[in-house]
């Protein structure tokens, strides 16, 4: 087994021959054995080992052991406690939920601190096999039946080509000592009933079920790279990308046949997973939205927008008289002139002694209004917006420079009349938006 793992490790985790990496570790036999492998190999690695604090004196136990393999491979360990039923009671989670949230949480914590190349867990191919039969009780599409991947951007999974059987022999042909832990037994939990009551029927229908399944693992995820690949073709021809959103026309979007197998195509990446919700939006009146927790999409007329969602914390900032210079959210440069140039989207000339400061950059409120430039009388800012045809989206994104509760200028559209310049006027402000 050393050497398939060897030649496992050169061809599809080089970096880790060159760069230095984490083991996490239970004190289990798939973990402790992936500890002694990367050590005959001579890998530069550390050790971190959770204790969670859910089995009295035998989570001690394990954390005590697992020191101990750290001392015995002469490698440097982390330890952590977690307090992890007041985690499960302050979030509402599975225990199972709960360990995994803060154990990945704090490996990612340690590879930062620590410089180091990624995360190594004992994931094995009975474990992948349990997550596919998981995954297929609870209804999945082709990504759940992929199971576990052997590298995420945080994780590293070497042990996925490898059975239970392979890896508890060769720690019994190495003498290598393990944690056996008793909850493992229990079938109360469902990936126990699955590992100790169905699994085991499955392997007895067939002799070769677990590299059959090896195998077809591979089909899956080769048929997924194509998935992907052809998705991102599908985007290309699709996506409009425009100032902080992406722009789908629902005309070619409602030509694809399965419709809602296209929609999780598409926007499954952004989070969204109402996938009827998301259908209604292609006959939904303009304005309707579906959000997820990062993005939201917005019916706009003909189309759909895409747009990531942000803070709302920070869409109000201050301006002072003698600021010359504002560089968040936008570009605006302030200058005092001594007569007015030429006016247009980008350029404007106000004058100074009309206006309170400091001045305020906003987003659109309700019941905002304005007196357009060159023309007579107020006017609704929603009503102008519709008039210039701005979408869901811009209308969001515009920013307004105002005096105190006047806005002053559409910022890159149209200057306030009450702002203009009069003759003989000597104190004109010249603002000017920076792209």
């Amino acid at each position: 087994m050393l050497k398939e793992f060897k030649n496992h490790i050169k061809a599809n985790f080089p970096l880790l021959l060159q760069r230095p990496f984490l083991v996490a570790c239970s004190g289990g036999v798939d973990s402790v054995v992936l500890a002694h492998l990367c050590a005959q190999l001579n890998l530069e690695f550390s050790i971190a080992h959770c204790n969670f604090k859910l089995r009295d004196k035998a989570s001690d136990d394990d954390e005590e052991f697992v020191r101990s393999l750290a001392h015995q491979l002469h490698k440097k360990i982390f330890v952590t406690n977690f307090n992890t039923v007041g985690y499960v009671n302050k979030n509402k989670v599975s225990v199972q939920m709960a360990a995994r949230d803060l154990r990945y949480a704090w490996f990612a914590k340690l590879v930062k601190e620590n410089n180091l190349e990624t995360v190594l867990t004992g994931h094995q191919a009975d474990d992948n096999l349990e997550t596919f039969l998981i995954n297929l009780s609870r209804g999945t599409g082709v990504d759940g039946l992929l199971g576990i991947p052997s590298k995420t951007s945080a994780l590293a999974r070497p042990l996925l080509p490898f059975t239970r059987n392979q890896i508890e022999n060769f720690a019994k042909q190495n003498n290598i000592i393990w944690r056996e832990d008793k909850s493992n037994k229990e079938t109360k939990y469902l990936r126990n009933r699955i590992r100790h009551k169905i699994v085991p029927e499955l392997k007895e229908l067939h002799p070769t079920f677990l590299q059959n399944f090896n195998n077809t693992q591979v089909y899956l995820q080769e048929t997924s790279v194509l998935a992907e690949d052809y998705t991102t073709l599908l985007k290309k021809e699709l996506f409009v990308h425009k100032n902080g959103f992406i722009e789908v026309s629902v005309a070619k979007l409602i030509t694809y046949n399965p419709l809602k197998t296209y929609l999780y195509a598409l926007f499954s990446d952004y989070g969204f997973t109402e996938w009827q919700d998301v259908a209604n939006l292609l006959t939904a009146m303009s304005g309707k939205q579906v959000l997820s927790r990062t993005h939201r999409l917005v019916k706009n007329r003909e189309n759909l927008l895409l747009q990531e969602l942000k803070e709302a914390n920070s869409d109000v900032y201050l301006v002072n008289k003698d600021q010359e210079t504002v560089s968040y959210p936008i570009k605006l440069h302030f200058k005092n002139v001594s007569e007015i140039g030429i006016t247009n989207n980008t350029t404007i000339y106000v004058d100074k002694s009309k206006l309170k400061f400091p001045l305020v950059l906003r987003k659109r409120e309700e019941g905002d209004v304005f007196y357009p430039f060159g023309q007579k009388g107020k006017k609704k800012l929603s009503k102008y917006y519709k008039d210039i045809k701005l979408s869901v989206v811009e209308k969001d994104e515009q920013w307004l420079l105002c005096s105190g509760s006047n806005i002053v200028w559409v910022v890159g559209k149209r200057a306030d009349n009450r702002f203009k310049v009069a003759a003989g006027c000597d104190n004109v402000l010249k603002i000017s938006l920076v792209k």
